[in-house]
């Protein structure tokens, strides 16, 4: 027994020792999950202050100017405005002020879980890397488009009734793949809230509100630009700065903007292909339509019907015209010598009438 009580008692104290450590590695996970709440606090609040202290200066550049209207008489209309301009910019900064503040790595993360998922089911199911945002009859908040991934490499887009479950089994083997609804879809749906005007029918404009709808309405990038070629099909979006990572990932929210914007504005399946160049840190999206399948004959052609009746009524009173002159013009050869007896022998008759009509008078 004297040989077993040292063991015991190392055991003892290694069992201490792990019960020690475990209490240590809770208390620094406790104290590391305070400090990151503290941190993001202190980040949102430092934020807040900012735009706080924005008001306040253009609240005080506001009074001074309206301050100075009453001891500059000739200058007072440009400083009341001025002052008019900084308190109600004042005004709308410190009531506008953002109350959650959301990093643009978190929303990245959420994004790369998606991402990942969709690259599997692409490897896992066999399916081909073609991208398509194609029409479908489904409603909801992610517009009337999926992002269909055909399974064969010479495929047929689906019917847009077809498109409205995860798998396409079709009966043509061509049109069997997946169809899921886009990331871009619910920024679109957002994208038409927001605009003062309606969306563009032109590509090229259209393309043009999709990029400036990418920097400056939803920051998913710093700077975007787009080269239309509606003739060929065609449009390039150069994107740098993205938000959310590599833009050739699955579904990626800038590529999933525009190729769904593309299809609802031209109702017609568009391809999607983004091509990274690691030097510079940017990226091309091409997106490519079938143009025999777009009509695209009334944009910016309204004048042309008005000027199609305005030449055939041109052309009918010249046919008129010509067919007036043909009956005015004098007869040549043998019809003219036959013109001319019928012209005589109606004046010889007439000439003898008229010497008739006074003998029978004089009888009566």
């Amino acid at each position: 027994m004297s040989s077993d009580a040292p063991v015991d008692r190392e055991r003892a104290e290694a069992s201490d020792a792990t019960d020690e450590s475990v209490e240590d590695l809770a208390a620094q996970v406790e104290l590391l999950t305070e400090e990151n709440r503290r941190l993001r606090e202190e980040y949102v609040e430092g934020r807040r202050a900012g735009y706080r202290r924005t008001a306040v200066g253009l609240f005080v550049v506001g009074a001074l100017a309206a301050a100075g209207a009453v001891f500059f008489p000739d200058a007072r209309s440009v400083l009341f405005a001025l002052g008019g301009t900084g308190v109600f910019g004042a005004v709308l900064t410190y009531y506008l002020t953002p109350e959650r503040l959301l990093a643009a790595a978190t929303g990245e993360q959420v994004y790369a879980a998606f991402a990942a998922t969709g690259r599997r089911l692409v490897a896992e199911l066999g399916l081909q890397e073609e991208f398509v945002y194609a029409p479908a009859d489904a409603a909801g908040e992610f517009a009337n488009v999926r992002l269909y991934v055909p399974q064969r490499s010479s495929f047929e887009v689906p019917a847009p009734t077809e498109l409205g479950s995860l798998f396409v089994a079709t009966e043509d083997d061509r049109s069997r793949g997946v169809a899921v609804p886009p990331c871009g879809g619910s920024l679109y749906r957002e994208f038409e809230r927001s605009m003062t005007d309606s969306v563009a029918d032109d590509p090229a404009v259209l393309a043009d509100q999709l990029a400036d709808a990418a920097v400056e309405g939803f920051e998913l990038a710093t700077s975007a630009t787009a080269d239309a070629d509606p003739d060929d099909g065609r449009v390039a979006f150069e994107v740098a700065g993205s938000a959310y990572g590599s833009v050739d990932r699955f579904d990626h929210p800038v590529a999933s903007l525009f190729g769904v914007g593309l299809t609802a504005g031209l109702d017609a399946p568009v391809t999607v292909e983004v091509t990274e160049d690691e030097d510079d840190s940017t990226a091309l999206v091409a997106c490519e339509w079938d143009e025999t399948e777009v009509d695209l004959t009334d944009v910016g052609e309204s004048a042309e019907p008005e000027a199609e009746p305005e030449s055939a009524t041109s052309d009918e009173a010249g046919a008129d015209e010509a067919r007036v002159t043909d009956t005015d013009a004098e007869p040549e050869g043998d019809e003219a010598t036959d013109v001319e007896e019928e012209r005589t022998a109606e004046a010889e008759g007439t000439a003898a009438a008229e010497a008739d009509a006074p003998a029978e008078t004089r009888t009566d």
